[in-house]
């Protein structure tokens, strides 16, 4: 098949989840003997959308990647004031609002629109990424009932997803590759519609670790320790989790307990000698944190799958996670290799459980083990991902020689 995939930004040194689970699949698809190529923006920073990229056609890993200018950089201060009045739902929000919002949302690059308009039939299935952005927006407008579109939807429920300008864009794609089936139900409860398509989940791939060398690395010695991983935010649910921490270990002095952020720096975090914080790291001291760790700590509200929680499952740990999103209680039920909780009592006994018995951890981790293998290898999702995409480009073509005939 050709496949065109569309994303706000491209690139290996680019952290960002949905982006990641992008490159992952178009450079999985490319090596599956798929022709793959890649259709984004200049942009390298979410924050304001600059161009850092040059623009043009290029090569990365096995991808042909079409780079195009941003039409211009977000200005924070006035996008902010607008967001803000999208978000808190007061007053009247009229269509043509929503739509300068979406295009200081960004990344606004009208030379991709321009570029997918002449070359977007050229492909089998054009497939984007995550809702949310303009790229997406605009490109399920463009492009609906002249080529195959699959959406990633990547969501989870927040204030945007209340605006009234995506109910058109959830009912333009042919199909939904979906990270997990609370995602499903998100759609159903928000959109009224039955989302075609599979859900497809996200794949994890194992590498070696060792975690004495992360140890020694940090000066932890054998203290057990908390793991979190990815930006300390406090809209990623970080905050909340280091004052829980710090609440259970002034009522429990006698643990010894540890806790490890490891991501950038976003926030203040009090000094304390029990948490270990050690900004941005390669994969490969990542992963000798996750195999590791008494348990990796999910605190986060908003997710659409949480490739952090798998991961650490297949590293054979277990987690603690945040109960009121659905998507990391659902994890947590169907693997039961992780605890999810509501508040601090919740926090507290999940701790106390698992530093009181190491076995029942072990046992936890196993089962999540056992669940990344029976639901999300790469072959095993890739299978089910191909046999979405050739279904999709099939009905398209056919339906195609039907307006023909």
């Amino acid at each position: 098949m050709r496949l065109l995939y569309v994303v706000q930004r491209y690139g290996a040194t680019i952290a960002g989840g949905a982006e990641q689970h992008c490159r992952e699949m178009a450079e999985r698809m490319a090596r599956r003997g798929h022709h793959v190529e890649v259709a984004t923006t200049c942009a390298q920073s979410y924050v304001d959308w600059a161009d850092e990229y040059e623009p043009g056609r290029s090569m990365v890993g096995g991808v042909v990647v079409n780079r195009f200018r941003v039409g211009a950089p977000r200005d924070n201060e006035r996008f902010n004031a607008l967001n803000h009045r999208m978000a808190s739902g007061r007053g009247m929000r009229p269509l043509v609002v929503q739509r300068e919002w979406m295009r200081q949302q960004g990344p606004w690059s009208p030379d991709l629109t321009t570029w997918l308009a002449r070359s977007g039939r050229r492909f089998d299935c054009v497939i984007c990424f995550t809702y949310l952005y303009w790229t997406t927006w605009a490109t399920l407008g463009a492009l609906r009932g002249r080529v195959p579109l699959v959406l990633h939807p990547t969501v989870h429920d927040e204030p945007p997803l209340r605006l009234s300008l995506f109910d058109s864009e959830f009912r333009a794609p042919d199909a939904f590759a979906l990270s997990a089936p609370e995602e499903a139900d998100l759609i159903r409860a928000r959109f009224h519609i039955e989302p075609p398509g599979d859900v497809v989940g996200i794949g994890v791939e194992v590498g070696t670790a060792d975690p004495a060398r992360f140890r020694n690395e940090y000066g932890l010695g054998s203290a057990p320790y908390l793991l979190y991983v990815g930006r300390l935010d406090a809209g990623k649910g970080a905050l909340a989790l280091v004052q829980m921490f710090t609440a259970f270990k002034d009522r429990h002095p006698e643990h010894d307990l540890l806790l490890v952020l490891v991501g950038d720096d976003l926030m203040r975090l009090p000094e304390r000698d029990d948490i270990v914080v050690t900004g941005f790291v390669g994969y490969q001291t990542r992963d000798d944190a996750l195999a590791g760790a008494l348990a990796l700590a999910q605190p986060s509200f908003f997710e659409s799958f949480s490739m952090i929680l798998t991961e650490a499952f297949a590293f054979g740990r277990p987690a603690l996670v945040e109960g009121r999103c659905a998507v990391l209680r659902g994890h947590a039920h169907r693997s039961n290799a992780a605890i999810p909780y509501e508040d601090f009592a919740e926090f507290e006994a999940a701790v106390e459980l698992l530093l009181d018995e190491p076995e029942l951890a072990d046992a936890m981790g196993a089962a999540g083990r056992a669940y990344v293998e029976r639901e999300y290898t790469w072959d095993i999702v890739l299978g089910r991902y191909e046999a979405l995409l050739e279904r999709t480009a099939r009905a398209g073509r056919l339906e195609v020689v039907g307006r023909i005939s």
